[in-house]
């Protein structure tokens, strides 16, 4: 019998790997929280799994959680981890008091009231002066 678990990686070609992540994030909450990354030998790209939304552009609802998330992931790939977590603990920090959600995670706010919440944490937790070298 063929145990899925013993597989850390899915290889797939794009089509069914799209259908897989936009799956996958129903899992945690929704495309608006997936980023994604791109690794090759030489080039390396790192979006959100749902791509560009044209759909709620300029509409000020969009959930940038997941582009955030992703410009975690580019900033670990660059050797910035600790400027990745602290991004990510001031995400985390804005998730939970739940002032500030857009209204996929059941909130009110637009996509700059998140935004702005999201960089109120980051003051709290990177020294004053920034972070990135």
């Amino acid at each position: 019998m063929l145990d899925p678990y013993q597989f850390d990686v899915i290889v797939t070609e794009n089509m069914f790997g799209d259908i897989l992540s936009d799956e996958i994030a129903g899992l945690i909450g929704g495309l608006g929280l997936a980023p994604g990354a791109n690794l090759g030998e030489n080039a390396a790209i790192f979006e959100a799994v749902h791509g560009s939304a044209p759909d709620i552009a300029g509409k000020e609802i969009a959930n940038p959680t997941s582009l955030l998330l992703a410009a975690c992931l580019m900033l670990d790939h660059l050797g910035q981890d600790e400027v990745a977590a602290d991004v990510r603990s001031a995400l985390e920090k804005t998730l939970r008091a739940g002032e500030s959600l857009t209204s996929d995670l059941g909130g009110s706010a637009g996509t700059m009231q998140f935004a702005e919440a999201v960089m109120s944490h980051l003051g709290e937790t990177m020294p004053r002066g920034g972070g990135m070298p």
